[in-house]
C-alpha cells in the first residue's frame, strides 16, 4: 500500500507539472529552409523546457504562416499569436522609431555589439515604447537584437560604391531603403518570401535579403552568384514579444528565463552563423560559379558617411525615432564606436 501510495502522489505530481505546461505559439520572419530556423528547432527550442523544468515550450512558425510579417504585433496583441521574432524593420512605415532600432545601418561593427545595446543599454525599453505606441500596451518586448550581419546576394556585380548607381534592390520599408535611394539604387519593396523569384527573374538586381550561410540554404547564390561579403550595410535586429496577458501570467522565475533564453540563444546564434558564413565565403571565392565580392574600405566609408545622414533624417520623423537615435549613440560611445 505504501508503494502503491507513494506511486500515486508520484503520478498526481507528474500530471500537476504536465498542467502547468503551456506552448507559445511564435511567429518568426525566417524562412521554414533557413540555417536561423534549423539552429534554433535543433539547437535551442528545447533548452526552454530545461529553463523552465518543463514548464514552457515555444513551437517556432516560420515567416508569414499564420500573418505577413508587418502584421505580427497585431496579431500578438490580439492573441492571434502567442509572440513574435520578427525583424523590426517591417514595421518602420508604422513608427519611425523601427527604422532607427531594427538596423543602424553601417553603425555597428558586430552583431554582439547591438545585442549589447538591446540587453544592457537602454534598447529595451526604446523598443517596449515602440510596441506600445502601434498596439496600445498589448504586447511585451522580452528581448531584441540581431543575430547576423547581412550579405547582400547580386545577379549583377556591385564591386564599388558607384556601382550601386541605378541597381534595383530589394530593401524592407524605411531605413535600409532610403540609405540605397541617397546612395543611387532604386529600393524595390517586395515580401522576403519573394526574393528568389525576384533575383531570378530579374525584377531586382540584387536583394536585402539575410546571413550569407541563410541565402546559401535557400539557394539564392543561384541566381546571384555575386554576393556582397561581408555585407555592406544591414544587421537587422529582431524582436522577441509575447502576448501581454500571456507574459503576465508567468512566473518572474519564467518570464527571467524565457529573456535568458533569448539572450543565450542570440549570442550564440550569432557566434555559429559568423563561423559558417565565412566558411561558405571561402569555399564560394575558390570556385568559379560564384565571385564572393569584398568592398573596399574606401566604399564602406562613402556608404556609412551617406547613411548617417539618413540616420538623423529619420530621427526628425518621431519623438520616439530621436530618443531612440539617442539611446544607440550613447551606448555606441561608451563601447568606444564614437568618440566624446
Amino acid at each position: 500500500m505504501k508503494f502503491t501510495a507513494a506511486a500515486l502522489a508520484a503520478s498526481v505530481s507528474v500530471i500537476a507539472t504536465m498542467a502547468q505546461a503551456e506552448t507559445f505559439s511564435i511567429q518568426t520572419s525566417f524562412n521554414a529552409g533557413d540555417f536561423s530556423t534549423q539552429y534554433l528547432t535543433e539547437t535551442w527550442l528545447p533548452k526552454i523546457k530545461e529553463m523552465t523544468d518543463g514548464r514552457v515550450e515555444i513551437q517556432l512558425t516560420p515567416n508569414g504562416s499564420v500573418v505577413p510579417a508587418r502584421e505580427t504585433p497585431d496579431a500578438v496583441a490580439a492573441g492571434v499569436l502567442d509572440g513574435d521574432f520578427t525583424s523590426v524593420n517591417y514595421f518602420a512605415g508604422r513608427e519611425p522609431a523601427y527604422a532607427i532600432m531594427g538596423d543602424l545601418i553601417s553603425g555597428y561593427d558586430t552583431p554582439q555589439q547591438m545585442i549589447g545595446f538591446c540587453k544592457d543599454g537602454g534598447g529595451e525599453a526604446v523598443m517596449q515604447k515602440a510596441a506600445d505606441a502601434v498596439t496600445g500596451g498589448e504586447v511585451q518586448v522580452v528581448a531584441c537584437g540581431p543575430y547576423s550581419r547581412e550579405a547582400l546576394p547580386a545577379r549583377v556585380p556591385i564591386r564599388t560604391f558607384e556601382d550601386l548607381e541605378g541597381k534595383k534592390i530589394r530593401s524592407p520599408e524605411g531605413l535600409a531603403a532610403a540609405v540605397f535611394q541617397a546612395a543611387g539604387a532604386s529600393p524595390v519593396s517586395i515580401p522576403f518570401s519573394e526574393v528568389y523569384g525576384a533575383l531570378e527573374k530579374g525584377i531586382v538586381d540584387a536583394a536585402d535579403a539575410s546571413a550569407y550561410v541563410n541565402n546559401d540554404a535557400t539557394g539564392l547564390h543561384d541566381v546571384a552568384p555575386y554576393p556582397l561579403y561581408p555585407g555592406i550595410h544591414s544587421m537587422p535586429s529582431m524582436q522577441f514579444t509575447i502576448n501581454k496577458a500571456k507574459w503576465d501570467a508567468l512566473s518572474p522565475e519564467d518570464q527571467k528565463a524565457l529573456r535568458d533564453w533569448w539572450y543565450e540563444a542570440m549570442f550564440a546564434m550569432a557566434a555559429e552563423v559568423d563561423k559558417k558564413d565565412q566558411e561558405l565565403a571561402a569555399r564560394d571565392g575558390a570556385g568559379e560559379k560564384i565571385e564572393v565580392i569584398n568592398w573596399a574600405q574606401e566604399d564602406r566609408d562613402q556608404l556609412r558617411e551617406i547613411a548617417r545622414k539618413e540616420w538623423e533624417n529619420y530621427a526628425q520623423k518621431s519623438d520616439l525615432a530621436k530618443e531612440a537615435l539617442d539611446a544607440n549613440l550613447s551606448y555606441m560611445t561608451e563601447i568606444g564606436l564614437f568618440k566624446n
